[in-house]
């Protein structure tokens, strides 16, 4: 009796949450607009507590080794801050020259590879009419979404001006959370529920043991194979370096899909101007997903996700399919605390007990 009176507990649980959930999409008119203003002000919050999520565990390492904690901190934050300051001084009027460049170049590029289409036709004149015409239509397509990139990046950069106040916060919350981290734990540790400190704590605990060192290690392997992309391009004189090294960058956090993702615009610029340089251009990239596969990443993020690779793609599918090359990035890392929600989630519900 006591076990099928759980079962409708957790049944009238279930349908309650759900009629909740209908009501607050019916008048989401009303809170969507709340939500968004909380955003805008928790924003610099939460990248600061992000950064801070990065830079602790490097901190801590330092002052096992002996140095003060207040000029460990002081040094890495000088170092991280120091160097995101000089790539944006440096890099921004690069980035946004060669990417002016690109969208001038975009109708030459298109007519470039419509030659192209025309040569492979007459290859391939068995082939339906529709195929050609729908790779026509994509070029096209092409060509109108590159024409708009720049005015995107000019909106986005602006936006990014008018919060130059807010985002200046970042690095002295970044700050005062690295300095009083023990503070900030023992806030939150008194501020949550008794009943739910020792799960809270397992639970986090195993989020970062799952995810910590992922995240930490890919971020550097990104950084590391962006860099080494955009000045191996620059020495062979591959147009817009800088621009196909930071895609290479950031779709090499993708797990399988990711370093295709990031090759396919190279190899598009480079077959633009010569077949040499798209020989080049693709030894390069053999060479950098060599050295991420084997060496970068085995030493550097090592196989702290401990999960199977179907897993992995179904993430990725599903991710792709919501957000897109953002979903692609995130898929993982959502992925992992949603396993270890569910993990905790079981031992709660069903054995009635905290996760040993």
């Amino acid at each position: 009796m006591d076990i099928r009176m759980k079962w409708y507990y957790r049944i009238g649980f279930l349908l309650l949450l759900l009629v909740a959930i209908y009501v607050l999409l019916k008048i989401r008119f009303v809170w969507i607009p709340i939500i968004k203003v909380v955003g805008i002000i928790l924003i610099p919050f939460i990248i600061g507590g992000f950064i801070t999520y990065l830079l602790h565990p490097i901190v801590e390492k330092l002052h096992e080794k002996g140095l003060h904690r207040g000029f460990a901190i002081f040094l890495i934050y000088v170092l991280f801050f120091g160097g995101i300051g000089i790539s944006l001084y440096k890099g921004i009027p690069a980035f946004i020259a060669q990417l002016k460049d690109l969208s001038e170049n975009a109708p030459i590029f298109a007519q470039e590879y419509r030659s192209w289409i025309g040569k492979i036709q007459t290859h391939t004149a068995e082939w339906p009419d529709g195929l050609q015409g729908k790779m026509n239509d994509g070029i096209d397509a092409f060509e109108r979404k590159l024409d708009t990139l720049l005015t995107v990046l000019i909106g986005f950069l602006l936006r990014f001006l008018n919060s130059a106040l807010v985002i200046m916060l970042i690095p002295f919350i970044a700050f005062y959370m690295l300095k009083d981290f023990q503070l900030i734990k023992r806030a939150v540790w008194y501020l949550t529920p008794k009943s739910w400190r020792k799960k809270g704590i397992q639970f986090i605990r195993d989020v970062d043991e799952s995810l910590g060192s992922y995240i930490r290690g890919q971020l550097l392997v990104c950084i590391i194979i962006g860099g080494i992309a955009a000045s191996l391009f620059w020495i062979f004189h591959l147009k817009y370096p800088l621009l196909l090294g930071i895609i290479i960058g950031v779709t090499n956090v993708i797990p399988y899909f990711g370093p295709i993702i990031g090759a396919v615009p190279a190899v598009i610029i480079a077959a633009t101007m010569s077949v040499k340089l798209v020989i080049v251009t693709t030894v390069i990239i053999f060479i950098l997903q060599f050295l991420e596969g084997n060496i970068l990443s085995p030493y550097i993020v090592g196989k702290s996700l401990h999960m199977h690779p179907l897993m992995i793609m179904l993430a990725l599918t599903a991710g792709g399919e919501v957000g897109g090359i953002m979903g692609l990035i995130l898929a993982v890392p959502v992925l992992v605390v949603l396993r270890v929600a569910i993990v905790h989630g079981k031992d709660h519900f069903i054995h009635g007990k905290p996760k040993a």
